[in-house]
C-alpha cells in the first residue's frame, strides 16, 4: 500500500481496530476529557505516569504525543499500538506522557499547519493553541511536571511528525524537543520556507523514517536536514536522523523506534 493511499485512511478517521482484543493499557494509564475551546469540542486525553509517581515527590518531564488511540491500547489502535506504557516501564523512564486523541475526520485539519491544494487542512494553529494554552496549563497544575521547554517534548508520526516539527518552530519557548517520525513534509512546501525564515532553531530533534515508505520520504528528510544545517551548526548535535532500512509507513516502524528516540531526547 502506498504512503499516499495509506494516509487517506489516516486523514479521514478510519482509525478504529474493530477486531482488537481486550484493553492492553497498563495500570499507569488513565484518561480524562478536557474542553478544547480552540477546537470547539472536547478532547479525550490519555495520561501515563511512571510507576513511582504516587510514592515520590519528584517532578517529571512531559512528552506530548498525538494520536493517543494508538499509543497505549491495542483495543483502540488503528493497526497495532506503540506499547508506549510497556516500553517506558521497561526503561524505568522518569517521564509523564500526555496523549491527545485525534479528531477522527478532523485529524487532517488538526495536524497540518498549512493547507494542501488537494486535501485541504491547515488548522494546526488551533490544535497547538489548545495544547499550549489549555492542555499544558491543566497538566502543569494537576501533575508534578517540569514545565520549562527543555523538559517539554512533542512527539508524533506521519502528519503527527509534521505538526511536531512545526510546533518547535512556532513555540520554541514551550517545546524544546521533538520526535519527528515519518514526517509528511510533502503536504506543503511552506514548512521548508518556515524553516528557512526561522531564527536560530534551538530545539533538539530526533528524526526517524524508513527507506521503503515512499519515493519522497528520504529526499524530503534530507532536504530538511540541509535546511537545519544552514540554520544552525551541525556541530551542536541538536538533531539526529535515523533511516531504517526496509522500514515502512506503519505502527511497527514507530513502535520499534520509540525507545531509542525517548532515550536520546531525555
Amino acid at each position: 500500500m502506498s504512503l499516499r493511499y495509506l494516509l487517506l485512511f489516516f486523514f479521514f478517521g478510519i482509525f478504529t481496530n474493530s477486531f482488537a482484543q481486550e484493553s492492553t493499557a497498563s495500570a499507569q494509564v488513565s484518561t480524562f476529557e478536557l474542553e478544547a475551546p480552540q477546537l470547539k469540542t472536547n478532547k479525550k486525553i490519555w495520561v501515563y505516569l511512571p510507576k513511582n509517581y504516587k510514592t515520590s515527590e519528584k517532578k517529571y518531564p512531559v512528552i506530548y504525543m498525538h494520536d493517543a488511540q494508538n499509543l497505549f491500547d491495542a483495543k483502540t489502535s488503528f493497526a497495532g499500538e506503540w506499547n508506549v506504557d510497556e516500553t517506558l516501564d521497561s526503561l524505568k523512564m522518569q517521564a509523564i506522557v500526555i496523549g491527545i486523541e485525534h479528531g477522527n475526520e478532523k485529524r487532517l485539519d488538526e495536524l497540518t499547519p498549512f493547507p494542501n491544494e488537494k486535501y485541504g487542512g491547515g488548522k494546526a494553529d488551533d490544535y497547538l493553541g489548545f495544547i499550549v494554552n489549555t492542555l499544558k496549563p491543566y497538566v502543569d497544575k494537576n501533575y508534578r511536571t517540569k514545565p520549562n521547554a527543555n523538559n517539554t517534548l512533542i512527539f508524533g508520526s506521519s502528519l503527527g511528525g509534521l505538526v511536531s516539527y512545526y510546533a518547535v518552530l512556532k513555540y520554541p519557548e514551550v517545546f524544546g524537543k521533538a520526535a519527528v517520525f515519518s514526517p509528511a513534509f510533502w503536504f506543503s512546501d511552506e514548512i521548508y520556507k518556515m524553516t528557512e525564515n526561522s531564527k536560530r532553531i534551538k530545539a533538539k530533534i530526533y528524526f526517524l523514517y524508513g527507506d521503503s515508505e515512499s519515493e519522497d520520504m528520504v529526499k524530503d528528510a534530507g532536504k530538511m536536514k540541509h535546511l537545519l544545517d544552514d540554520n544552525r551548526c551541525y556541530c551542536l548535535k541538536l538533531d539526529k536522523i535515523v533511516e531504517v532500512k526496509g522500514g515502512e509507513h506503519n505502527e511497527k516502524l514507530w513502535r520499534e523506534g520509540f525507545a531509542k528516540a525517548v532515550l536520546w531526547l531525555l
